[in-house]
């Protein structure tokens, strides 16, 4: 199943008041005087927040632990907190984040190879973003989702963002898929990577106008090492971390692209002589971020819907999801 994917906040520019004090999280680097001026009320974030409860609310009321005993032969007096009657939590030795059976998530869209590939249901690579494991599980990607999310989106929109959001899970999910044949998996850690990755390509190809861009860089670059460092622990979908950052990157250069500083300010001098909206860099980037997404994409899924196992062509890929030690295995 996914993984959890904590992220953490930072201070504006100019939350002490003044200009050019040392920030810690690059979306708060813009050196623009008045950018709190366009920023755009979110509703993206929140209405996916909204729908991840909803969907495991449920997928709750699907399980119904009382009475289906989660699908496996299970005593029904053994759920947890039975007092929610049909919303009762699955036991906790089979699953101990509060959530339902491993039955139920499958049967309403878990990423499964056999199930995507062999019997052609595309449509959980978009089906198990929208799914967790339990109420822990949607918590932490909630939170996640929140502190990387709302600002980004009150400063590019909810189209650009949403989409990022959207494509990069599924990227997550096909990377997923092709190298994890065995279980299943569920959750929005996809997604949320590819915000982190469209983070660090938008510093990138917006790096004129930012100030302090050495801390930035750096702060960004030391969350996504931690989180992918937690990806190689057992139950932990690194793969879909890899996948979704690289999607949500290329998008990043495609997606939030930012006019060179002054630009609108210029056009509206009729006497200053015209000058390109984008500088030479960002468009190279731009054209090259979407010749390897379109490739990427392409090629991953053509080796997917051939039922191609990555794990065999690359037996060194395996400790990219999880690192065996005498404290763990990583088998099934």
């Amino acid at each position: 199943m996914a993984g959890e994917d904590p992220e953490g906040g930072g201070a504006g520019e100019r939350a002490g008041g003044k200009r050019g004090e040392e920030m810690v999280l690059p979306q708060y680097f813009y050196d623009v005087p008045d950018m709190e001026e366009r920023e755009c009320r979110a509703w993206i974030v929140p209405l996916i927040v909204i729908a991840n409860v909803v969907v495991l609310m449920v997928v709750m009321f699907v399980n119904n632990c009382p009475v289906h005993g989660g699908g496996d032969g299970g005593s029904s007096r053994s759920c947890f907190a039975g007092f929610l009657r049909r919303f009762s939590f699955q036991p906790l030795r089979e699953n101990p984040l509060l959530g339902p059976s491993s039955f139920t998530l499958e049967k309403l869209g878990a990423l499964q190879w056999e199930k995507t590939v062999h019997q052609h249901q595309w449509w959980r690579l978009l089906a198990s973003i929208w799914l967790h494991a339990g109420v822990i599980h949607l918590l932490a990607d909630i939170l996640s989702l929140i502190f990387i999310g709302i600002r980004l989106e009150q400063q590019f929109g909810f189209v650009r963002i949403g989409t990022i959001y959207l494509i990069s899970g599924i990227g997550g999910n096909v990377l997923s898929s092709l190298f994890i044949t065995k279980g299943i998996s569920v959750g929005s850690s996809g997604a949320l990577f590819g915000l982190l990755g469209a983070m660090l390509s938008e510093l990138i190809t917006n790096w004129s106008i930012y100030s302090n861009r050495a801390a930035a860089i750096s702060t960004l670059l030391l969350i996504v090492a931690v989180n992918l460092v937690i990806g190689i622990l057992p139950f932990v979908n690194n793969f879909a971390h890899i996948g979704g950052f690289i999607a949500g990157f290329l998008l990043g250069f495609v997606l939030l692209i930012r006019p060179q500083f002054g630009w609108t300010e210029r056009q509206s001098l009729h006497h200053c002589q015209a000058t390109s909206k984008y500088k030479l860099y960002q468009l190279v980037l731009w054209v090259i971020a979407i010749i390897f997404l379109l490739v990427g994409f392409v090629v991953s899924l053509v080796m997917l819907f051939k039922g191609v196992n990555g794990s065999e062509g690359c037996r060194w890929c395996r400790y990219m999801n999880c690192v065996p030690t005498s404290k763990w295995s990583c088998g099934n």
